[in-house]
């Protein structure tokens, strides 16, 4: 699983820079570059939602990928050693990507 380091800090997930999720979903089937990519596990701080937002969150997770242009993209799943998820100003999943994104 890949260390996972996250500035999308309006996500309800996020504590301290940690997934409290416990697993991502990178979307971006056509990406070709990173800005082309989100992390579509993205919830809104605030907004609805049926998760327990309350665990601590952890260094390393699953991170499913739909990027399949990505070097590190493995059978749809992230084989990347660290991942970056950036988003420090995002409002929703589209503000968001993963800037560990590297082209085949």
């Amino acid at each position: 699983m890949p260390k996972l380091d996250c500035s999308a800090t309006s996500c309800t997930y996020n504590k301290d820079k940690l997934c409290a999720k416990g697993d991502i979903l990178v979307a971006g089937s056509e990406a070709e570059k990173s800005s082309e990519t989100h992390c579509d596990s993205f919830i809104g701080a605030g907004r609805d939602c049926y998760c327990n937002s309350s665990s601590n969150g952890k260094e390393k997770i699953s991170v499913q990928c739909e990027a399949i242009n990505c070097l590190f993209n493995e059978d749809r799943t992230c084989s990347a050693e660290h991942i970056g998820i950036s988003g420090q100003q995002a409002h929703s999943s589209s503000e968001t990507e993963c800037s560990s994104f590297k082209k085949r």
